[in-house]
Parts: C-alpha cells; sequence; structure tokens
C-alpha cells in the first residue's frame, strides 16, 4: 500500500511517501512559500535531488506540484498517482470529537472546522491541504491523524483545570496535550527497542525541541501531557513562555499598557529561550555556542529549561508511580548530549546514571544509560510520517480499500 503522508502549514506543506508494507520512504519533499514565491524540495530513496523555484499561488497548486512530480517520467517514483492508496493527513486539534484516527468526510471536516477557536494557527491551515487534495484526489481515501488524539486517555483529574466547570461543559477548557504523533510513535519505538511489552511499561517521553512537551505513557496510554488548552502551557520552549502565573501577565498588561493580543505575542514569539537570553536566539545550538563564550544570559535559558523538563519528569514519575523509561526525541532531545547530561543530573533520586561515551552516539535509538542504571534513558530518533502512514493504512484496512 502506498501512502502518501501530508504535513500543510500556511504557507508551507511537507510530503511522504511511503511503502506501508516495507515502511519504505520513497520520495519526500516539501513545498515552501506558497503563495509568495515558491520553492519546492524534493528527494528520493533512488538518489533523486531537487531545490528549485516553483510558481504555487495556493495549496491546489502545491499539491498539483507534487503529484506531477512523484509521477515524471525522470524523476518520480509513481507511473500514475491512482498507485496512491490513501493520503493521510496530520491534523492539529480535533478537540474531544476524535479518539483515534478517521476517514476524513464532509462531517469530519465541520466537526475540525468547530475545534479551528482551538487551534487558530493549525486547523485552518490543515483544512486548506485537505481540500487541495480533495480536488485533486477525489476518490482517493483520505485519513485523518489527530496529534491530540493521543492524548484522549488522561482522565478529568489530569486534563481539568481548576475553573469554573461550566466553563469545561459549555467551551472545552481544558488540556489537550499536543505532539501526540510524536509521542506515540517514540514510546512504542522505545518499548520495541528495549524488547518490551508497551502495555507493561510506563514510559516518559521529553519531545524536546523548538516546542517541546512531556508525555506520560502508562501501559501504552497517556496519563499526562505538559501542553494543555493550546501549545503555550509547560515548558520553557524556543519562543514560548510555557507555565507562567496568570496574576503576572495582569500585572504586564497594566504596566505596559497592554491589550490582550499583545500579551499573547509576546507569550507566544517573544518569551520561551529567546526571551531569557535577552533576544539572542530561540536556537539552542546558537545558546550553546554562546553559552561556551561565557553568555550568562545563555547560560540561563539552557540552565531554566533543563531544570524545567527536570521537574516534568519527576513529577510525571510520581503521577505513574515509578517509571521504566525516559525517552528523549526531536530537534534538541535528539541532538543535544550537554541538555541531555544536564536533565539526568537532577533525576539521580530515580537511580539514574548515564554513560557518557553513549550519549554521544548519534543513531536511530541508542540507549544512554549505564547497564546498572535503575532506569532506562534512551535517545529515539522519532518519525512522525512514518507514524501517520501506520494510522493511515490501518484505517485503510478497517474499510476493507484503499479507495472510496
Amino acid at each position: 500500500m502506498k501512502i502518501l503522508v501530508i504535513n500543510s502549514g500556511s504557507s508551507s506543506l511537507k510530503f511522504q511517501v511511503i511503502d506501508s508494507e516495507t515502511e519504505r520512504v520513497m520520495a519526500k519533499g516539501v513545498c515552501e512559500r506558497i503563495g509568495i514565491d515558491g520553492i519546492f524540495t524534493y528527494k528520493t530513496d533512488s538518489g533523486t535531488s531537487v531545490k528549485e523555484p516553483v510558481a504555487m499561488a495556493d495549496h491546489k497548486q502545491a499539491v498539483d506540484t507534487i503529484l506531477k512530480t512523484l509521477t515524471d517520467q525522470e524523476r518520480g517514483v509513481l507511473e500514475d498517482f491512482s498507485q496512491i492508496d490513501v493520503i493521510g493527513h496530520r491534523l492539529v486539534h480535533g478537540g474531544e470529537k476524535f479518539t483515534g484516527s478517521v476517514v476524513v468526510t464532509d462531517e469530519v471536516i465541520q466537526a475540525m472546522t468547530e475545534c479551528n477557536d482551538l487551534a487558530p494557527l493549525h486547523n485552518p491551515a490543515n483544512l486548506v491541504g485537505v481540500d487541495a487534495c480533495r480536488q485533486l484526489m477525489p476518490d482517493t481515501l483520505m485519513v485523518g491523524v489527530f496529534d491530540t488524539a493521543f492524548n484522549q486517555t488522561m482522565e478529568p483529574k489530569a486534563f481539568l483545570y481548576g475553573l469554573p466547570y461550566q466553563y469545561y461543559e459549555q467551551y472545552k477548557i481544558r488540556r489537550y496535550g499536543f505532539h501526540g504523533i510524536s509521542h506515540k510513535y517514540v514510546s512504542g519505538r522505545a518499548a520495541e527497542f528495549m524488547g518490551q511489552d508497551i502495555k507493561r511499561v510506563k514510559t516518559i517521553v521529553c519531545h524536546l525541541g523548538n516546542g517541546a512537551s512531556i508525555c506520560a505513557v502508562k501501559y501504552g496510554k497517556v496519563v499526562d501531557n505538559s501542553m494543555g488548552f493550546t501549545p503555550l502551557e509547560g515548558l520553557v520552549m524556543g519562543t514560548r513562555c510555557g507555565d507562567v502565573d496568570p496574576g503576572a501577565l495582569e500585572f504586564l498588561a497594566k504596566k505596559e499598557n497592554l491589550d490582550f493580543q499583545q500579551v499573547m505575542t509576546i507569550l507566544n514569539q517573544e518569551s520561551g529561550v529567546l526571551g531569557i537570553s535577552k533576544n539572542l536566539s530561540s536556537d539552542f545550538r546558537e545558546l550553546k555556542d554562546a553559552q561556551i563564550k561565557y553568555n550568562e544570559k545563555a547560560s540561563l535559558a539552557r540552565e531554566i529549561f533543563a531544570y524545567k523538563v527536570a521537574k516534568y519528569v519527576g513529577s510525571y514519575a510520581a503521577a505513574m508511580n515509578g517509571v521504566d523509561n525516559i525517552v528523549f526525541t526531536a530537534g534538541v532531545g535528539e541532538n543535544d548530549s550537554e541538555i541531555r547530561e544536564e536533565i539526568c543530573e537532577y533525576l539521580g533520586f530515580l537511580g539514574i546514571a548515564i554513560d557518557e561515551v553513549m550519549n554521544r552516539e548519534q543513531s536511530e535509538a541508542v540507549k544512554i544509560s549505564t547497564w546498572d542504571s535503575k532506569v532506562n534513558v534512551l535517545v529515539i530518533r522519532t518519525n512522525e510520517e512514518l507514524e501517520i502512514a501506520r494510522e493511515a493504512a490501518a484505517v485503510a484496512r478497517q474499510v476493507g480499500s484503499g479507495k472510496r
């Protein structure tokens, strides 16, 4: 079964073609600057590589570019786009309506549209990609894979805020958690790598990138996730503030004469390690370079980040009454050995010990804890596209065919 994985943003569209039987990535790429000047990047597993300007006025033209390239006689990997059995769409916010992946129908699109207020930057962009594919490939089965779905096993004690209950009933104000596709893939891959039954282990996944979240997965189901009603809650991130006292926001708004939208701009775009480092950078690699040069604010930003991660890991170990695996993933988690080591220094009370040599290994999956560590500490390269392809293939098998 050939799966086309689509991740649509407001001005970009990432894609991969994956053979679900072998899980081989046949081709991948990205359409960037859609509606502006258009840049198309494309690679195949046979070595073809393209990066060129392509006029793409909208997402429909972007999808058309992708399909034409995939079926091109010289550069393509398919004879005809009818060979695509299923399209798997990454969809960010499904609210409480979706606890798993579903066939995309008019009813699903309507339900997702109703969640637009919960993810105004992501859901409309995702739906634009869905609409473009439906126009060009109306007879191809499409599956929506929600970033919030994996987190829907959280219990009310974990997802409810200390607000009047009526606001949950009326507006569904609650914690949803995000990065669910990554957390599901990584927690499953960790159990597979360690030869464990995922239904018998407790795993904490640290998805650490410019956006970052921690997820507690007990026996294959999510107990808690550090992100909340929006992806703003939780850890200090690249430009996002994470947890903050709401009273401080009122204080700040009065002092600076800011309206609420201006406050939200600060929290989402001007905070996190960028703000702490006094606008030096939101890139952890640049902060690391500055830290080496004794930049105090860069050092402080990385120190705060590590401290916050360790606090969440400790609290989730308590929430699950123990932990078997702690896994680092995503850009920072996979590549910053110093951050991993600093985080784990706080976790000695769990009996964790890190192998300094293994901590510097670069691999798809590696165990970085010592043989006598009480908890397995792993680094696993996340693969959201593969997880989406797996979900899409599973749904396609359930409906009995790759075509509607």
